[in-house]
């Protein structure tokens, strides 16, 4: 159901850093970094498992909001689309529409969304895109 999460922290180094330490000890580490040039504002890293990020710290460009990010599981890439049309149709603003995020990898098809309250919430598929034969 969730496929990784995250938050913005005031000082990406220093928070880096920290949980880096922490979870060192559970068998985490930084499996990938994005960059404000990568993003278009925000910089931060992933831990996990060495396969794939499932929890995330950044920095946007302003101060850390009190919102949460949560991104769910698709099974597809029309599933990613019917969330975001969902979303918007009750009332959701729309924070990224449908489409390949290829910074994070090369199949990575999310859409984001703020939900009534602030947060910034995610569906996202990482399978290839399918074909016909």
């Amino acid at each position: 159901m969730i496929d990784h999460m995250g938050f913005e922290v005031t000082d990406y180094a220093r928070s880096r850093t920290f949980y880096m330490q922490v979870l060192a000890p559970l068998g985490y580490d930084v499996v990938m970094e994005v960059t404000r040039e990568m993003t278009g504002g925000y910089e931060g890293c992933g831990f996990g498992p060495p396969s794939r990020p499932h929890f995330w710290v950044g920095k946007g460009n302003g101060r850390p909001s009190q919102s949460t990010h949560v991104a769910f599981v698709a099974q597809s890439r029309s599933q990613v689309d019917a969330f975001h049309a969902a979303a918007i149709a009750t009332g959701a603003q729309d924070n990224g529409a449908p489409g390949l995020r290829p910074h994070y990898h090369p199949n990575y098809y999310g859409a984001f969304v703020i939900d009534p309250d602030g947060h910034n919430i995610e569906a996202v598929c990482h399978a290839p895109l399918e074909t016909t034969a």
